[in-house]
């Protein structure tokens, strides 16, 4: 199936965005009507609506709202979770139809219209009730038979504006690849869009909106079919895999790049594969349309019989959003009743789990549903502790540190039946408190233990969330457990997949690739490169994404075995597919472009032990023969720093002269600035946020400025002091000067640096980690500047070393009108500043 073209995922994304303030209106005043929020019920209320009120605000109290001292109850989630059920049940009756899947209880399939001729019959208020009802009951993973949200009545009229939306589609919206990861991500984006402008820290409201991003299909079927589709290829030699392996990549020997593989079981029987951060199902989904056809080939199974042995045996998936996982489950079922061959019928149940549900009871209520027994006790207890912050963590738990299941502990899978048990007890069924806290109880146990098990494959599109956006519970977390991966969310989740691996076992990942050369992630690089194989990265850059910046998001693809195995001789294969433009281009360029081939023991010998995909990181350093500064961080520039003509005269009791970045790529440069020093004494100096001391062991020696945010490029630097936005690379020995600006000026520096750092502000540190072969570069050098390098010269006034006679100036009216005004440029009155002899020619004259 194609993916959803741009003209129809605009319509589906107005649809979506337009359909969740309609539902979540008509949830919030339907909830009104019952007096859901009040203290007491309104009196109006039949018996069955007082009864549904009482769940619904079980159900509220559940899902984290508060209920207060006085009896109010908050209902802002429960608003959310109603709204969403109604429509995304409409939505999902829709695809069925569409699809041929809609099947009345009498397994006759219906068609919308039929639904309609249906309703009256059927006690439904429309033909969209009675097909939302139709589709509940097919899918019991994604819609609870007794949600309390989906017995609310909504009011006629907004539930004809939905009933007109879902309608407005386009019928090909239902049957691309891709529309279901598109309606969560529009669904969200309202939201997102709103945390991101507020610029609040983000803790568990907030994570699955910010967090969730759309992964391109290029990327799914890339690391898919460089992991099973590779397995496939060496474990059926002369054997053509039964899909097409469009994006794997081979050795020249026909070696997939990726590696072999050796340790995944030999038959997929036993293979398991974990998206633990599934979203809306697109990896699983993906696999899952793999898996099915190699296993009818292998095992000589029917494709009935392989739909269910796969969704059985290989694939699990974890979410923190609860509506991630009922997409998921969708997404899944949708793809095993249009596998040819297979069609609709009940099936087997998935390997699907929130991880992030909440837990609103307190300890000594919660176990409760363990009826006394000593061991089911400390099993709810451990399960509890496991999970009380789960709505902020998700996959990250990790209840094997817990470490139930003893003598005295009931494991989880012996608490499965327990809850079975309990939501057919009458006093639970009575207790609408409790009978959530069971069916909460029930999904924490099936997500303990997918959290709890080990993989072959695992597999995902790590979320991003860098530490200075974090809330401080979640830093806390991430300090304690994954200390080295604690600066952004994406590379805890990179540690914690590998966690869930069996010894041989793969990782997988799409994530951000500033952490292959930030100084931040040295430890984390250097821990990984020591306890793991890496097997194949790719390089994407800027553009990856079709539907956002790519300047914003930067990723990579990365596969790791979890392995120590001959590590030190292992070979890692990359590909840097980063200079193709678009998501389109790169497409191309990940199945095309060369395979570079470099030893982990070379990764672990470079700079900072920074991820090149360079085959010869090899050779002296320039940090060898110079160092590279920062400049002052003031804090607070409009209060300490100006340009030089705004004094009258530069007072060096007063002022220094401050290099700043160039407002034009030319060798003289940024001399424009003055910065309030106070002979070292003043304000600027006894500021806490303030570091004017940085770059001062480079003031008065010669050295190579370089402006380093975006494009790098290398101008004069004029011996005194610099912005923080400026480095300068200042020569040990100031005879290498030449050399090293003939280096730096050569397209050859900037991709060096390039190579091992694609941040879109270099660090200074970066900037002499790179090779560099003096006797080369000397040599150049020699033969350009054999008098040695000429003193900067700049006939424009904005530069404080200008001259200050007006005719050869770039602004000659400006300047004699100075002149004649009595005013002096810097050069003319500093008796020790470096000039050119033309420079001082100008100024005699002058």
């Amino acid at each position: 199936m194609a993916a959803l073209s741009r003209p129809l995922r605009n319509r589906l994304e107005s649809t979506v965005l337009a359909a969740r303030d309609v539902a979540e209106t008509a949830a919030d005043a339907a909830l009104l009507h019952l007096g859901v929020a009040a203290a007491k019920a309104p009196p109006h209320l039949t018996a069955g609506q007082k009864k549904l009120r009482v769940r619904l605000r079980a159900r509220a109290r559940q899902l984290g709202d508060t209920l207060h001292k006085d009896e109010r109850q908050d209902t802002d989630r429960l608003v959310q979770e109603v709204g969403y059920e109604h429509w995304h049940r409409m939505l999902f009756a829709r695809f069925l139809a569409e699809n041929s899947l809609l099947v009345h209880e009498n397994g006759v399939p219906l068609t919308l219209k039929d639904c309609s001729d249906l309703a009256e019959h059927e006690g439904a208020s429309s033909g969209w009730e009675l097909a939302g009802r139709f589709a509940s009951r097919m899918l019991p993973q994604v819609f609870r038979p007794d949600a309390p949200g989906l017995a609310l009545l909504l009011a006629p009229e907004h539930q004809r504006e939905l009933e007109g939306l879902v309608a407005g589609l386009d019928a090909e919206t239902f049957q691309a690849s891709d529309s279901l990861g598109w309606v969560y991500q529009y669904w969200q984006a309202k939201k997102k869009d709103e945390i991101n402008k507020s610029e609040n820290k983000i803790g568990a409201d907030e994570l699955p909106a910010v967090t969730q991003l759309f992964t391109e299909p290029y990327m799914v079927e890339f690391l898919l079919h460089n992991s099973l589709g590779a397995w496939w290829t060496v474990n059926f030699p002369g054997t053509p895999c039964p899909v097409e392996l469009t994006y794997l990549r081979t050795l020249d020997d026909g070696t997939p790049a990726a590696g072999k593989f050796e340790s995944w079981p030999k038959r997929l029987v036993d293979f398991k594969l974990l998206d633990p951060c599934c979203g809306s199902g697109h990896f699983l989904v993906s696999a899952f349309l793999m898996l099915v056809p190699m296993r009818m080939q292998a095992e000589g199974l029917s494709a009935k019989e392989a739909v269910d042995a796969v969704l059985r045996d290989n694939l699990y998936g974890l979410e923190i959003d609860p509506r991630c996982i009922e997409i998921a489950a969708f997404a899944l079922a949708l793809a095993a009743w249009r596998f040819p061959g297979a069609g609709y019928r009940p099936l087997p149940p998935m390997n699907l789990a929130c991880c992030g549900l909440a837990i609103a009871q307190k300890e000594v209520e919660w176990v409760k549903l363990a009826g006394g027994d000593e061991r089911l006790v400390n099993g709810m207890k451990a399960l509890y502790r496991s999970f009380r912050d789960a709505p902020l963590l998700g996959s990250l738990l990790n209840p094997t540190r817990i470490a139930p299941g003893d003598l005295h502990t009931a494991s989880y899978a012996e608490l499965q039946p327990l809850f079975a048990k309990a939501l057919q007890k009458e006093e639970v069924k009575a207790d609408e408190v409790l009978l959530e806290a069971a069916i909460t109880a029930q999904g924490l146990t099936k997500a303990a233990e997918i959290l709890s098990g080990t993989y072959d494959l695992v597999i995902t599109n790590v979320p991003y969330l860098r530490r200075g956006k974090q809330d401080e519970k979640l830093k806390a977390f991430c300090e304690e457990n994954y200390q080295l991966g604690k600066n952004d969310l994406a590379n805890m989740f990179l540690e914690r997949c590998l966690e869930f691996n069996k010894e041989g076992g793969v990782t997988q990942v799409v994530m951000p690739q500033n952490w292959l050369f930030l100084t931040s992630y040295k430890k984390q690089r250097e821990s990984l490169l020591k306890e793991q194989r890496w097997n194949l990265i790719v390089r994407l850059g800027s553009g990856a994404f079709d539907a956002i910046s790519g300047e914003v998001v930067n990723v990579i693809l990365l596969t790791l075995t979890h392995s120590k195995l001959e590590r030190e001789k292992f070979v890692l294969s990359g590909i840097d597919a980063s200079e193709a433009p678009s998501a389109s281009e790169k497409t191309a360029a990940v199945k095309s472009n060369q395979i570079v081939r470099i030893t982990q023991h070379a990764l672990l010998q470079a700079p900072d032990c920074r991820i090149g995909l360079e085959s010869s990181l090899g050779g002296p350093l320039l940090e060898r023969v110079a160092d590279a500064l920062v400049g002052i961080q003031t804090s607070d520039d409009p209060m300490f720093v100006g340009a030089f003509w705004e004094v009258g005269h530069v007072d060096r009791r007063t002022w220094e002269l401050l290099q700043s970045t160039p407002d034009e790529f030319v060798d003289v440069a940024g001399l424009t600035c003055i910065v309030r020093w106070e002979q070292g004494r003043g304000i600027l100096h006894r500021l806490a946020t303030a570091y004017p001391s940085k770059g001062r062991k480079a003031v008065g020696r010669s050295g190579v400025a370089v402006h380093r945010m975006g494009a790098l490029f290398v101008y004069r630097y004029g011996k005194e002091r610099f912005h923080q936005n400026v480095a300068v690379i200042v020569p040990t020995d100031e005879k290498h000067l030449p050399a090293i600006w003939c280096f730096c000026r050569d397209p050859a520096f900037q991709g060096a640096v390039r190579a091992i750092d694609q941040t879109l502000k270099v660090t200074n540190a970066t900037l002499v980690q790179v090779p560099f072969n003096l006797p080369h570069w000397e040599r150049i050098a020699a033969d350009l500047y054999p008098d040695g390098l000429p003193t900067p010269y700049s006939d424009d006034p904005t530069q404080w070393i200008f001259h200050g006679h007006p005719q050869p100036s770039t602004a000659s009216l400006q300047v004699a009108v100075a002149r004649l005004l009595g005013y002096h440029w810097p050069a003319e009155l500093d008796t020790k500043m470096e000039l050119s002899d033309e420079a001082r020619a100008w100024i005699k004259r002058s």
